[in-house]
């Protein structure tokens, strides 16, 4: 097994850098001991993987598919080993989660770590839907507690979540104020599209153990919660917002809560991975990073 990566470590570096001379440098070989090496690579296999022309050193269909396929596997796996030997943290690490928990607990954590690990690289995917973490080979996602699958680790990494169903005073200057839940029908309340749910969110209020989810019309519908709420301080209608967005709004009397009674606290923001994920130093970093201490 150690042969084939090593060979294929060399058929890597010719069939990226389209050339003998230059992947010979890269690797710190002679050049003809390189081509031995491709050479018995594949006679191994049986198969030709690279031509050569007049314009230099190029993959043929098979080494193309090999390039495409095995070469970014091999680098996931010389990354590993290196880091198994570098006490500095480095890696990439994909995180998918919606826009309230990016901009509330993600970004004001991580933007605090990674001025203290350089080499700590992050991609968040702001995507307010259940990403399947796995197959879109994201390393983590963040969803409310009580919405991670029970196959997933779970690390909380937020306070409890509690959200406000508030509209503009001018809005409510001319209608009446919502006593129950069932009287948003007669309101315009701004909506919110998550394509997890199959459409428009249908929000979900609960009071001494009942629960009610209404699914209201309005004339505006959002895919991210900060324009939902832009909307209403605008005076366009109700929304359903979380409480920690509405209150600076509400400090201000842009905004003004209706059906506080109903509107219980959820489970926090959990980060979740698979069981089966092998950990590493810099992912471990960015976990303890945004761990929730009370």
């Amino acid at each position: 097994m150690r042969g084939y990566l090593d060979d294929l470590r060399a058929f890597k570096a010719v069939g990226r850098e389209r050339s003998f001379t230059k992947a010979a440098a890269k690797l710190g070989v002679s050049q003809s001991a390189l081509s031995h090496t491709i050479r018995e690579f594949e006679g191994r296999l049986g198969v030709r993987l690279l031509t050569r022309n007049t314009r230099g050193v190029n993959p043929t269909e098979a080494g193309e598919r090999l390039l495409r396929t095995a070469a970014p596997r091999l680098d996931e796996i010389e990354a590993e080993l290196a880091a198994l030997f570098d006490e500095t943290p480095a890696a990439t690490i994909r995180i998918t989660a919606g826009d309230h928990p990016v901009r509330s607990i993600l970004w004001p954590k991580l933007a605090k770590l990674l001025r203290s690990y350089p080499d700590i690289k992050v991609e968040i995917n702001l995507d307010n839907s259940n990403v399947d973490i796995v197959d879109q080979r994201y390393d983590a996602g963040v969803r409310l507690g009580e919405q991670v699958a029970k196959d997933m680790i779970a690390v909380r990494i937020g306070p409890e979540v509690r959200f406000a169903a508030v509209g503009s005073p001018s809005y409510f200057a001319d209608r009446p104020l919502p006593v129950t839940p069932s009287d948003l029908i007669n309101h315009k309340c701004i909506n919110l599209r998550l394509p997890t749910y199959g459409g428009l969110y249908a929000w979900e209020f609960q009071k001494d153990g009942h629960e009610v989810k209404v699914r209201a019309e309005g004339q505006l519908i959002f895919n991210g919660i900060f324009e939902v709420l832009e909307a209403a301080v605008a005076g366009f209608g109700v929304a359903y917002v979380p409480d920690d967005l509405a209150l600076p709004h509400i400090a201000k009397c842009d905004l003004m809560k209706v059906l506080d009674d109903w509107c219980a606290p959820w489970p926090g923001y959990h980060l979740y991975y698979p069981i089966s994920r092998q950990s590493s130093a810099a992912f471990d970093v960015v976990v303890d990073a945004l761990r929730h201490r009370e």
